[in-house]
């Protein structure tokens, strides 16, 4: 049986300095962690049990599916370099040098090394398909780590890789994952949502993060509360209201309005007496490409016109483009529009007509809120001056148009109509079709069922193991601390004799805590000898859900269960206890 005196939980009155979210806090403040430097941090023998416990739960729920390896933390730079991710992955990655100078990297994500364990290993589609997973630490060179697990450098992931021969199997393996991991969150407790995402870095097309709403939450999650839409603001849409166009001014040609000083959206549109709505927003960004044969870099202008009172999405921006881009210095906005910023506009330059075959020419993207618009107003790529009556694909003609603006709270939902809400969220959990990105550049390939090669096509499957521990927090606590979801509390049960001097008291706290034990609950005893309210607050702070005080009561056969969420108090006769939480507890299991 464990005894609180005889363990190691150092629990604190007032949380550290830089804590800022409530996790953080009572993560510290219950003796659950100590941080050994910034973004790295040890978990002590409550925080280690409450650990090991949503591990089990990870780890049953995969097993269902996948099967279990362990592979290597450190990585040789040429497994980075086959997958093209070296140079992308930036400072985030973890670089060092072995002794004789070798290129090493910490590994943040495990996709090159499956995969180099697919493409020496599976030779047919027999040995299809095949999803494994690990769960073990992975590094990232956080640059603010903060908010105590939340954003770490080294951290617990549940990876998980699937091969198949297919769309069709891929479509099976992510639906088992994707189940698997409602299981996961439902027996860990978490109120969770599942939305559309951005695959980001990983690749792919398909992807949805598992999210759990918190204001400690450092994404945005787009939700109708009317059906089940949910998206990251990376992939969120709307339904805008219609705007009216204005008139055409004269011919309906484009038309050169003085403008003086007036630079910015807001200005411009009150000289001209026009809504913002009305007005185009130029853009004007670069896109730097290193060449992977000469080392050389090649800068191409990608212009993105928005809605005057719209803002650009980075990441919607990104996956349209498939590179990363950075705003224009102004030489080359001198270059490209001849004018200084404050008056740019899209009329009178030869843009690409094509993103990816004429690499010749700067890329014009247009938010796809402005096609169809007519008679609009954007600059006129010369000092103090506007053009009106402006109209897409007349007047000039868009590379492309994308959907590449941020949603606002308030806006139609895209399938019922209702109003959407945006909360800040944190993502415990994020699967993704990857498709043949990794496959295709490191030579992964199998015969199919005709002797035919091909390339398996796979999907990655992550879950931040801290981040569920944090997720509950956040979710469950107040000005005392806070309380676990059974499963993953360090203790189901505490056990609060309120005078350990006190022969028949302990007695029967003791014999409370044994039945409880004999029973199969996790039970610790709180035997120490202080004041009722020393254990009180120590109990309230540290995640056990359950609380059985152990009193003068005793003389009558009773004792006191306290649910810590509600801190609902229930006398329960000595004998009966165990039937209570056997109801109580094993009922939800």
């Amino acid at each position: 049986m464990h005894r609180w005196s005889e363990l190691f939980i150092p629990t604190l009155r007032e949380a550290p300095a830089d804590a800022e979210v409530a996790s953080h806090k009572f993560l510290v403040r219950s003796g659950y962690i100590r941080q050994l430097m910034a973004g790295v941090y040890s978990f002590l023998f409550l925080g280690n049990r409450s650990f090991r416990k949503i591990e089990t739960i990870v780890r049953e729920e995969m097993d269902k599916i996948g099967q279990e390896f362990f592979l290597p933390a450190l990585h040789p730079l040429s497994l980075w370099e086959a997958s093209s991710r070296w140079p992308l992955m930036g400072d985030n990655l973890f670089r060092l040098k072995d002794r004789k100078g070798t290129d090493l990297a910490l590994g943040m994500t495990e996709e090159e090394v499956m995969t180099d364990i697919a493409r020496k290993e599976l030779r047919s589609y027999k040995q299809l398909p095949q999803i494994w997973y690990q769960i073990a630490p992975k590094f990232r060179d956080e640059p603010r780590p903060r908010s105590g697990l939340l954003r770490v450098r080294q951290f617990m992931m549940k990876d998980s890789y699937s091969f198949d021969i297919d769309g069709a199997g891929l479509e099976v393996s992510y639906r088992k994952h994707y189940d698997a991991y409602c299981r996961i969150f439902d027996r860990c407790g978490l109120k969770y949502m599942v939305v559309d995402a951005d695959s980001g870095a990983m690749g792919g097309k398909e992807s949805h993060e598992f999210m759990v709403r918190t204001p400690a939450g450092e994404d945005q999650i787009v939700s109708c509360d009317g059906c089940n839409y949910a998206a990251n603001m990376e992939k969120a849409a709307s339904k805008l209201e219609v705007v009216e166009d204005l008139w055409p001014e004269g011919d309906g040609k484009p038309l050169e309005v003085h403008t003086p000083g007036q630079k910015t959206i807001e200005d411009v549109a009150k000289f001209l007496g026009v809504s913002p709505k009305n007005k185009i927003k130029t853009l004007a960004l670069m896109a730097d490409e290193k060449n992977a044969k000469t080392g050389k870099t090649k800068s191409r202008a990608i212009v993105v016109l928005m809605r005057g009172d719209h803002q650009l999405n980075e990441a919607k921006l990104n996956a349209a483009v498939a590179v990363a881009t950075r705003p224009m210095e102004e030489p080359e906005i001198e270059a490209l529009f001849n004018s200084p910023a404050g008056y740019l506009g899209p009329v009178g330059i030869g843009w690409a007509k094509d993103l990816k075959q004429d690499v010749d020419h700067p890329v014009l993207l247009v938010d796809k809120a402005l096609e169809g618009r007519t008679n609009l107003i954007a600059g006129a790529n010369k000092k103090d001056y506007h053009l009106k009556n402006l109209t897409p694909g007349k007047d000039f003609q868009p590379t492309m148009y994308a959907d590449l603006r941020s949603v606002t709270a308030g806006e139609a939902c895209p399938n019922c109509g209702k109003a959407l809400r945006i909360d800040t969220a944190v993502e415990i959990g994020h699967i993704f079709k990857l498709g043949y990105r990794y496959s295709e550049s490191m030579g992964a390939r199998v015969l199919d069922k005709n002797g035919k090669e091909v390339m398996p096509i796979m999907g990655c499957y992550g879950i931040g193991i801290e981040r569920i521990l944090t997720a509950a927090i956040e979710q469950s606590n107040d000005n005392d601390g806070f309380w676990l979801p059974a499963s993953i509390a360090p203790f189901e049960i505490v056990v609060t004799p309120t005078n350990v001097k006190d022969e028949t008291v302990f007695n029967a706290a003791l014999d409370v805590a044994r039945n409880l034990e004999s029973a199969g609950f996790d039970v610790i005893l709180d035997d120490r000898d202080e004041r009722p309210g020393v254990k009180f607050k120590d109990a309230d702070l540290v995640g056990i859900p359950f609380r059985v005080t152990v009193g003068k009561k005793v003389t009558e056969g009773t004792v006191e269960v306290v649910l810590r969420s509600t801190r609902e108090m229930r006398d329960v006769t000595i004998t009966a206890v165990v039937n209570y939480f056997q109801g109580a507890l094993r009922a939800k299991a």
